[in-house]
């Protein structure tokens, strides 16, 4: 007697229906996984490695490389000690108004980057209060290094802080409280126990922000033209020479931008894994 001929006709349906379901859930999930990746599948397809090797190796072309780099490390080091802090406040609900800085949070997520480009020039401008203000720093907001970094806070600040207050938000208070009441001062508690606890979901946070703040083009069309990052490169080569002198540099840029993020994503699995088995 098989399984089936062992159930009611009704459970036997049911089974069969729940059967279908998977294969088709199952089927759905490989239509979008490859059409998310068609993209890239194409870029692999049609890049040539001989042009490749001679747009990389020409005089000064790793240089869009260097400075995007050196941003977006810039730009990282700032989300991290301006939106650290206000990450946890957040968690914690430390902060008046909470509903009011989540939304100021969420704006520039859901401003174009190209409207953020333009609201820094009023913003941050030559010719704005804060324009005149930093250039008695000696810097400017305006095609230089120091605008490339602001262009790249702005994009990757939201996804930076959103990331960051989930990983807080994911330690339970009570763990914090209990260390408390062992006598462990708040730095302690941090350190020992909210941290490595958050670890895994800041890395994801952090590395998101990562490739966003690499990647940024909207605003850095804007207020940062020069010095040419990656994305800048990739925009002046294809107006200039088309798409397939292009490629190189857009090959460049996912080689860069993507490990880090995939990375952080593993290791955040592996983490929620390990904690479902512990439990």
């Amino acid at each position: 007697m098989t399984p089936d001929a062992a159930l009611p006709p009704y459970g036997a349906s049911m089974q069969r229906r729940a059967r279908a379901s998977n294969v088709a859930a199952l089927l759905a999930s490989v239509v979008v996984w490859l059409a998310l990746l068609g993209p890239l599948g194409a870029l692999l397809v049609h890049i040539s490695p001989t042009a490749t090797r001679e747009a990389l190796g020409a005089p000064g072309a790793l240089t869009p490389l260097v400075t995007s780099v050196e941003a977006s490390l810039v730009a990282l080091a700032v989300l991290v000690v301006a939106g650290t802090p206000l990450a946890w406040m957040m968690a914690r609900e430390r902060l008046p108004l909470p509903r009011l800085v989540e939304a100021g949070v969420l704006v520039p997520l859901l401003m174009p980057p190209l409207v953020i480009g333009l609201l820094l020039v009023f913003f941050l401008g030559p010719a704005t209060p804060l324009g005149g203000a930093l250039s008695h720093l000696h810097l400017s907001a305006s095609n230089t290094f120091f605008a490339l970094v602001v262009a790249e806070v702005y994009e990757a600040a939201p996804y930076y802080v959103l990331g960051a207050q989930s990983a807080f938000a994911s330690v339970a208070v009570e763990l914090e409280e209990n260390a408390a009441l062992l006598g462990d001062p708040w730095r302690r508690t941090l350190r020992r126990v909210t941290l490595p606890l958050a670890a895994p979901g800041l890395a994801t946070a952090l590395a998101t922000g990562w490739a966003r703040a690499i990647g940024a083009f909207g605003a850095v069309i804007v207020i940062a033209y020069h010095p040419y990052g990656l994305p800048m490169q990739i925009w002046v080569t294809l107006q200039q020479s088309g798409l397939a002198a292009a490629l190189p540099f857009a090959l460049l840029l996912v080689l860069v931008s993507l490990p880090l993020p995939l990375l952080a994503f593993s290791w955040s699995a592996r983490s929620r894994v390990g904690t479902r088995v512990a439990t």
